[in-house]
Protein backbone atom coordinates (compact mmCIF):
# COMPACT_ATOMS: atom_id res chain seq x y z
CA UNK A 1 0.00 0.00 0.00
CA UNK A 2 2.86 2.35 0.85
CA UNK A 3 4.27 1.80 -2.64
CA UNK A 4 0.93 2.55 -4.25
CA UNK A 5 0.56 5.70 -2.16
CA UNK A 6 4.05 6.83 -3.12
CA UNK A 7 3.32 6.26 -6.80
CA UNK A 8 0.09 8.20 -6.48
CA UNK A 9 1.95 11.03 -4.78
CA UNK A 10 4.46 11.19 -7.61
CA UNK A 11 1.70 11.36 -10.19
CA UNK A 12 -0.10 14.06 -8.21
CA UNK A 13 3.13 16.04 -8.09
CA UNK A 14 3.41 15.73 -11.87
CA UNK A 15 -0.11 17.03 -12.32
CA UNK A 16 0.62 19.98 -10.04
CA UNK A 17 3.73 20.81 -12.07
CA UNK A 18 1.77 20.56 -15.31
CA UNK A 19 -1.00 22.77 -13.92
CA UNK A 20 1.60 25.31 -12.86
CA UNK A 21 3.10 25.28 -16.33
CA UNK A 22 -0.35 25.94 -17.78
CA UNK A 23 -0.88 28.89 -15.45
CA UNK A 24 2.52 30.31 -16.37
CA UNK A 25 1.63 29.92 -20.06
CA UNK A 26 -1.53 31.97 -19.46
CA UNK A 27 0.64 35.00 -18.73
CA UNK A 28 1.63 36.75 -21.93
CA UNK A 29 3.31 39.83 -23.34
CA UNK A 30 1.59 42.80 -24.93
CA UNK A 31 3.48 43.74 -28.07
CA UNK A 32 3.50 44.31 -31.82
CA UNK A 33 4.31 41.15 -33.76
CA UNK A 34 5.66 41.25 -37.32
CA UNK A 35 4.39 38.94 -40.09
CA UNK A 36 5.12 38.16 -43.72
CA UNK A 37 2.52 36.99 -46.23
CA UNK A 38 3.37 34.17 -48.63
CA UNK A 39 1.18 31.65 -50.44
CA UNK A 40 -1.94 33.08 -48.87
CA UNK A 41 -0.66 32.47 -45.33
CA UNK A 42 0.84 34.61 -42.60
CA UNK A 43 4.22 33.50 -41.28
CA UNK A 44 5.87 34.93 -38.17
CA UNK A 45 8.84 36.97 -39.43
CA UNK A 46 12.29 35.56 -38.68
CA UNK A 47 13.89 39.00 -38.54
CA UNK A 48 12.86 42.45 -37.40
CA UNK A 49 11.31 45.12 -39.63
CA UNK A 50 14.49 47.21 -39.41
CA UNK A 51 16.49 44.52 -41.23
CA UNK A 52 13.83 42.91 -43.46
CA UNK A 53 14.00 44.14 -47.06
CA UNK A 54 10.81 43.07 -48.87
CA UNK A 55 10.59 42.77 -52.64
CA UNK A 56 8.16 44.65 -54.83
CA UNK A 57 4.75 43.02 -54.36
CA UNK A 58 5.36 41.93 -50.77
CA UNK A 59 2.63 41.91 -48.14
CA UNK A 60 3.79 42.61 -44.57
CA UNK A 61 1.63 42.63 -41.45
CA UNK A 62 1.75 43.93 -37.90
CA UNK A 63 -0.54 42.79 -35.10
CA UNK A 64 -0.86 44.21 -31.58
CA UNK A 65 -1.98 41.57 -29.10
CA UNK A 66 -1.27 39.74 -25.87
CA UNK A 67 0.67 36.59 -26.75
CA UNK A 68 2.67 34.07 -24.75
CA UNK A 69 5.22 33.36 -27.52
CA UNK A 70 5.60 33.24 -31.29
CA UNK A 71 3.58 30.02 -31.54
CA UNK A 72 0.72 31.66 -29.67
CA UNK A 73 0.88 35.03 -31.43
CA UNK A 74 -2.28 36.31 -33.11
CA UNK A 75 -1.96 36.99 -36.82
CA UNK A 76 -3.26 40.08 -38.64
CA UNK A 77 -6.94 39.70 -39.42
CA UNK A 78 -8.94 40.31 -42.57
CA UNK A 79 -8.11 40.24 -46.27
CA UNK A 80 -4.49 40.79 -47.24
CA UNK A 81 -4.13 40.76 -51.00
CA UNK A 82 -1.42 42.81 -52.71
CA UNK A 83 -3.50 43.31 -55.84
CA UNK A 84 -6.31 44.84 -53.80
CA UNK A 85 -4.24 46.93 -51.40
CA UNK A 86 -1.94 48.33 -54.10
CA UNK A 87 -4.39 48.49 -57.01
CA UNK A 88 -4.04 52.27 -57.19
CA UNK A 89 -0.25 52.34 -56.93
CA UNK A 90 1.44 51.52 -60.26
CA UNK A 91 4.98 50.19 -60.45
CA UNK A 92 7.77 52.72 -60.95
CA UNK A 93 11.38 52.14 -61.93
CA UNK A 94 13.87 52.30 -59.07
CA UNK A 95 11.20 51.81 -56.40
CA UNK A 96 9.14 49.00 -54.94
CA UNK A 97 5.63 48.73 -53.57
CA UNK A 98 4.89 47.10 -50.23
CA UNK A 99 1.40 46.35 -48.95
CA UNK A 100 1.04 46.78 -45.20
CA UNK A 101 -1.66 45.39 -42.94
CA UNK A 102 -1.87 47.16 -39.59
CA UNK A 103 -4.04 45.35 -37.05
CA UNK A 104 -4.26 47.27 -33.78
CA UNK A 105 -5.86 44.35 -31.96
CA UNK A 106 -9.01 43.88 -29.92
CA UNK A 107 -10.34 45.83 -26.91
CA UNK A 108 -9.20 42.95 -24.70
CA UNK A 109 -5.61 43.48 -25.85
CA UNK A 110 -5.62 47.24 -25.34
CA UNK A 111 -3.69 48.70 -22.39
CA UNK A 112 -5.80 50.16 -19.61
CA UNK A 113 -7.30 53.51 -20.57
CA UNK A 114 -6.55 53.17 -24.28
CA UNK A 115 -8.79 52.42 -27.26
CA UNK A 116 -7.32 50.45 -30.14
CA UNK A 117 -7.56 52.14 -33.58
CA UNK A 118 -9.33 50.34 -36.39
CA UNK A 119 -7.42 47.90 -38.57
CA UNK A 120 -6.21 49.43 -41.81
CA UNK A 121 -4.12 48.67 -44.87
CA UNK A 122 -1.74 50.83 -46.85
CA UNK A 123 0.33 50.60 -50.01
CA UNK A 124 3.63 52.40 -49.85
CA UNK A 125 6.17 53.10 -52.60
CA UNK A 126 9.72 53.18 -51.25
CA UNK A 127 13.27 52.99 -52.65
CA UNK A 128 14.35 49.56 -53.87
CA UNK A 129 16.68 49.01 -50.90
CA UNK A 130 14.21 50.17 -48.22
CA UNK A 131 13.40 48.04 -45.17
CA UNK A 132 9.97 47.19 -43.84
CA UNK A 133 10.59 49.74 -41.06
CA UNK A 134 11.15 52.40 -43.73
CA UNK A 135 7.86 51.52 -45.39
CA UNK A 136 6.05 51.53 -42.05
CA UNK A 137 7.48 54.92 -41.07
CA UNK A 138 6.23 56.38 -44.36
CA UNK A 139 2.57 55.58 -43.71
CA UNK A 140 2.10 55.06 -39.97
CA UNK A 141 4.00 57.63 -37.93
CA UNK A 142 4.83 58.20 -35.20
CA UNK A 143 6.68 54.96 -34.49
CA UNK A 144 8.19 54.32 -31.07
CA UNK A 145 11.09 52.00 -30.30
CA UNK A 146 12.77 51.03 -27.03
CA UNK A 147 16.51 51.08 -26.35
CA UNK A 148 16.80 47.53 -27.75
CA UNK A 149 15.18 48.58 -31.05
CA UNK A 150 11.96 46.73 -30.21
CA UNK A 151 8.98 48.25 -32.01
CA UNK A 152 6.72 49.60 -29.25
CA UNK A 153 4.11 51.72 -31.03
CA UNK A 154 2.66 52.25 -34.50
CA UNK A 155 0.77 55.48 -35.23
CA UNK A 156 1.40 56.36 -31.59
CA UNK A 157 -0.41 53.25 -30.31
CA UNK A 158 -0.05 52.33 -27.55
CA UNK A 159 0.93 55.59 -25.88
CA UNK A 160 3.21 53.85 -23.40
CA UNK A 161 4.57 50.43 -22.55
CA UNK A 162 6.62 48.06 -24.64
CA UNK A 163 6.38 44.27 -24.50
CA UNK A 164 5.38 44.23 -20.84
CA UNK A 165 4.25 40.99 -19.24
CA UNK A 166 0.56 40.82 -18.41
CA UNK A 167 -1.72 38.26 -16.82
CA UNK A 168 -4.67 37.27 -18.95
CA UNK A 169 -7.88 35.57 -17.95
CA UNK A 170 -8.34 34.33 -21.51
CA UNK A 171 -6.04 32.36 -23.74
CA UNK A 172 -3.89 35.08 -25.34
CA UNK A 173 -4.61 33.81 -28.86
CA UNK A 174 -8.36 33.33 -28.36
CA UNK A 175 -9.07 35.19 -31.61
CA UNK A 176 -6.35 33.40 -33.58
CA UNK A 177 -8.82 31.35 -35.61
CA UNK A 178 -10.37 34.55 -36.95
CA UNK A 179 -7.13 35.75 -38.50
CA UNK A 180 -7.80 34.22 -41.89
CA UNK A 181 -4.37 32.63 -42.08
CA UNK A 182 -2.65 29.36 -41.30
CA UNK A 183 -0.94 28.35 -38.10
CA UNK A 184 2.64 28.85 -39.33
CA UNK A 185 4.75 30.13 -36.45
CA UNK A 186 7.58 29.30 -34.12
CA UNK A 187 7.62 26.33 -31.75
CA UNK A 188 6.19 26.31 -28.25
CA UNK A 189 7.85 24.09 -25.63
CA UNK A 190 5.36 24.53 -22.79
CA UNK A 191 3.11 21.55 -23.50
CA UNK A 192 5.86 19.06 -24.55
CA UNK A 193 7.87 19.86 -21.44
CA UNK A 194 4.82 19.46 -19.22
CA UNK A 195 3.95 16.13 -20.83
CA UNK A 196 7.56 15.06 -20.41
CA UNK A 197 7.33 15.70 -16.68
CA UNK A 198 4.28 13.45 -16.43
CA UNK A 199 5.98 10.67 -18.39
CA UNK A 200 9.18 10.96 -16.36
CA UNK A 201 7.51 10.90 -12.96
CA UNK A 202 5.03 8.25 -14.01
CA UNK A 203 7.93 6.06 -15.15
CA UNK A 204 9.71 6.63 -11.84
CA UNK A 205 6.63 5.47 -9.94
CA UNK A 206 6.41 2.27 -11.98
CA UNK A 207 10.14 1.60 -11.53
CA UNK A 208 9.88 2.06 -7.77
CA UNK A 209 6.86 -0.25 -7.58
CA UNK A 210 8.68 -3.01 -9.48
CA UNK A 211 11.81 -2.64 -7.34
CA UNK A 212 9.88 -3.02 -4.12
CA UNK A 213 7.96 -5.99 -5.49
CA UNK A 214 11.22 -7.71 -6.45
CA UNK A 215 12.71 -7.01 -3.02
CA UNK A 216 9.73 -8.66 -1.35
CA UNK A 217 10.13 -11.89 -3.38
Amino acid sequence: MRTVHRAASLLCAALVLLAGAGQAHAAGYRYWSFWERSGGRWTYATQGPSTARPDDGAVEGFRFAVSADSADASRPRGAADFGTICSGTPARSGTKRVALVLDFGTPADAPSGEVSPRRRTACVRVPADATTADALAAVAPPLRYDTNALLCAISGYPKKGCGEQVASGRKPSADKEKSGGGSDSGPSLGLPVGAGVVVLLGGAAVWQFRRRRNDSV
